[in-house]
């Protein structure tokens, strides 16, 4: 989808218009029209589920302090126990435009999971995310409503309550990143397309827009962002949504650097290494990192999207975010991840103008013998190698690999084995990720 005309922003109440009209092409680009919608009330829905296969608007389905619509999509096949999917709509957008603009219902149709569409009814068209109100449990606004919806849902249709999901895209997935941290008991995951962490947003003025954290300047440690979501229900100590985070590099209305800001967020809060597990590029211009896991359902999944705008949202990727719910296969998204291999390698690097060495080191944690070894693992852009010692390189950027040499070949359970290389560098000097031990990925640390 190509990026949409954006005006700088100047002040609060422009940056606003700004962002609705960003968004507001996103259904002509995908020359979609929605289908009117039917109305049932609560009291109706409570006698009988709505209709099949039509985007249905629901009433009465519970608190609603802020006055937000419901409406429903439920496939003809729908699933016993079926899953709920929470589709947020973006700044402008409404729950039609949403489930016109997205494949959401034809995947529903396919895997027989419910659809959920909350729709604003302030003038903006946009979701609090910036309120008190809307960054506590059970605090008010919207959060409230939504968490209505999905007890709605869970009950017309006896859906699993561990396979609750919400996705958005743009104020929908500041509102993702809301949701996962004010109802941490409710979702099992989340996908947000083009958002801000959670709180990143936060006013006191009872202003919906926040320029510093549209702007990309607002920078915390990772802690500081995982005490913020911590904070908006204390006491709880039960198990978190895991999160997949999508952004454009070149974001001019919720600007890029708060793509990192959100993963720094989120590994704190799920516990896992700001250093990812796994690194690949599942298409042109995609860069996917994966931290905790080297799975489809790795706690936390980050995919930057080089040269692309805000909207970045095409067609094809709510498929990848329900293979990361674990909506496309047959263990309901509760298979366990991948394993990662009997090997824990760490490393250190010391860095000048435009050069580094590295030192490798990989300790064989397992019960047998490593006898032969071949270590993948990705350079950061812009690194290239120059010389190494204590094994063979075969390629020196990007996706390296590194073979023993005659003398180390052998790792015994419990030794390691230290490799390094001297490289030069464009401006990043970090270290190398995503390493694997004869294919299977390794531990960090």
């Amino acid at each position: 989808m190509p990026p949409t005309p954006h005006q700088p922003v100047t002040g609060p109440r422009t940056a606003l218009v700004a962002l609705l009209g960003a968004l507001l092409p996103l259904l002509a680009v995908l020359g979609l029209a929605a289908p009117p919608a039917q109305a049932r009330t609560g009291a109706e829905a409570r006698t009988g589920a709505v209709p099949a296969a039509t985007l249905t608007e629901v009433t009465g389905f519970g608190a609603n302090p802020s006055n937000l619509q419901m409406y429903v999509y439920v496939p003809q096949n729908v699933s016993p126990h079926p899953a709920v999917v929470v589709a947020v709509h973006w700044c402008g957008g409404s729950a039609s435009a949403m489930y016109s603009g997205t494949e959401w219902p034809s995947l529903a149709d396919r895997h027989g999971f419910v659809l959920v569409y909350p729709s604003v009814t302030r003038a903006s068209k946009c979701f609090d995310v910036s309120s008190p109100q809307a960054l506590r449990h059970d605090g008010g606004s919207d959060p409230v409503g939504i968490r209505s919806m999905v007890d709605w849902a869970t009950r017309t249709y006896a859906a699993d309550t561990g396979r609750i999901f919400v996705t958005g895209i743009s104020s929908g997935a500041m509102m993702t990143n809301v949701l996962l941290g004010d109802y941490p008991d409710v979702f099992a995951a989340g996908a947000a397309f083009s958002g801000v962490p959670f709180g990143c947003f936060a006013t006191t003025d009872g202003s919906e827009w926040n320029s510093a954290c549209a702007g990309g300047s607002v920078t915390r440690t990772a802690q500081q962002w995982g005490d913020l979501v911590r904070a908006a229900y204390p006491g709880y100590t039960g198990p978190r949504p895991r999160v997949q985070l999508w952004h454009g590099t070149e974001d001019d209305t919720l600007r890029y650097p708060n793509f990192g800001e959100a993963v720094k967020q989120w590994t704190n809060v799920l516990g896992v290494s700001q250093t990812p597990a796994a690194t690949d590029t599942p298409a042109a211009g995609w860069a996917r990192t994966r931290y905790g896991g080297t799975g489809d359902r790795a706690p936390v999944e980050a995919i930057s999207l080089q040269g692309v705008g805000h909207n970045l949202y095409s067609w094809g990727m709510a498929s990848r975010a329900l293979t990361f719910f674990g909506l496309d296969g047959d263990d309901g998204g509760t298979g366990p991840q991948p394993p990662a291999g009997p090997c824990r390698v760490t490393t250190a690097v010391s860095a000048w103008n435009t050069g580094l060495t590295a030192s490798v080191t990989v300790t064989n944690t397992g019960t047998a013998p490593v006898n032969g070894w071949k270590l993948d693992f990705t350079l950061p852009a812009g690194q290239t190698i120059t010389n190494g010692w204590n094994a063979d390189y075969g390629t020196r950027t990007g996706a390296v690999t590194a073979t023993n040499a005659a003398y180390n070949a052998t790792i015994a359970p419990g030794a390691s084995v230290t490799l390094g290389y001297q490289a030069t560098h464009t401006g990043d000097s970090t270290a190398p990720t995503a390493f694997s031990l004869n294919g299977s990925a390794c531990t960090m640390g």
